[in-house]
């Protein structure tokens, strides 16, 4: 006489519009959950107080300006040019250099300009402007700048340490508009300013805008 072998319990239906049976967590997807975690972890302390520098350095937007101090070459101010991300007024930095075609036809209205806002004595005035020739000997910026019209400071960057090494900026002509408490406004890279662009720019510095 056989015994009857009992029928497995029946399924238990999913109910409608309820949560599905728990299941047991593998490890291998425990060990994806803290890798990530890790990684996300990383990523935040890392990218604390970097503003808005890329990878290739350059000073943006929100940014300190980087310091500097160099031998003035320009036919005016003081021995030495100096900048501080302290700040302490809006300043406008120009790089260029004998040798930067693009320098050649961009910075001549750009230095009339900034002639006709010295002597108006207005707002824009209250502005420094600051050149930095790259790459240039002493003697060979002076005669370029003597020649483009210049008649603010200009630091001289002949090894190219504020250029390349503190803005890491490749090439010129650059523009980069600080505000007063020195921190980057604006940078414009290539020759794209025109006499009107530079003047707006440089009334954006300015708190009232006037």
């Amino acid at each position: 006489m056989s015994t009857a072998v009992p029928a497995p319990p029946a399924a238990t239906e999913p109910v409608p519009g309820g949560s599905p049976p728990p299941r047991r967590p593998r490890k291998v997807f425990l060990l994806v959950g803290v890798i990530v975690a890790v990684a996300l972890g990383i990523g935040l302390f890392t990218s604390i107080g970097t503003g808005s520098k890329g990878s290739s350095g350059q000073p943006g937007p929100g940014d300190p300006v980087p310091a500097f101090r160099a031998q003035n070459v320009g036919p005016s101010g003081p021995a030495t040019v100096s900048v501080s991300a302290a700040g302490g007024r809006p300043t406008v930095l120009l790089f260029f250099g004998a040798w930067c075609t693009a320098c050649q036809s961009e910075l001549p209205p750009l230095a009339q300009a900034v002639q006709h806002q010295e002597a108006a004595r207005g707002s824009l005035s209250t502005i420094r402007v600051l050149g930095v020739d790259t790459l240039d000997g002493p003697s060979t910026a002076r005669a370029f700048i003597h020649k483009e019209g210049v008649t603010f400071p200009v630091a001289d960057d002949a090894d190219a340490a504020i250029t390349q090494s503190a803005f890491h900026f490749e090439g010129d002509p650059y523009t980069v508009f600080v505000n007063a408490d020195g921190t980057v406004a604006k940078v414009v890279a290539g020759a794209q300013l025109t006499p009107a662009s530079f003047t707006a720019d440089e009334r954006a510095l300015i708190p009232s805008g006037r």
